[in-house]
């Protein structure tokens, strides 16, 4: 009976560890979603855009609350890229749910400028531009 105690204990910490991992909230996923198709519109090398640091920080302290906040979700989206690329990162800045949610964005912004180069680089370049995420230069 003890054997078969733990081990229902030990299946419940098991899977109850993914229900631990918060779900983002929606103004966390809105941000998140602007911030990695800006970071794919810049891997994807669109001329004419780079990074606004500062606009970036703005709009996600607009959408979260503080400039704090935004920070934290850029740190756990760099931990996330570092933990895909097999980087050494900051476990206590990974969030499971910002890597999926990522990395779901990611594909599905990468292979729309892969099939549709120009219009794609326009179009979500211009869009991160009117965000703040990016610049033109």
């Amino acid at each position: 009976m003890k054997i078969t105690l733990s081990a229902v204990a030990m299946l419940a910490m098991i899977v109850s560890e993914p229900a631990r991992a918060g779900a983002l909230s929606d103004a966390e996923a809105t941000f998140l979603d602007q911030l990695v198709t800006a970071s794919v519109v810049l891997e994807q090398r669109c001329d004419g855009y780079e990074v606004d640091g500062a606009g970036g920080v703005q709009l996600g302290a607009r959408l979260l609350g503080s400039p704090e906040a935004a920070m934290a979700m850029i740190d756990a989206y760099a931990a996330a890229i570092k933990a895909r690329d097999g980087e050494t990162y900051d476990p206590g800045k990974f969030r499971p749910e910002v890597s999926d949610a990522a990395g779901k964005t990611f594909r599905r912004v990468r292979a729309d400028l892969i099939k549709n180069p120009k219009g794609a680089c326009a179009d979500y370049g211009d869009a991160s531009v009117d965000r703040g995420l990016l610049r033109r230069y």
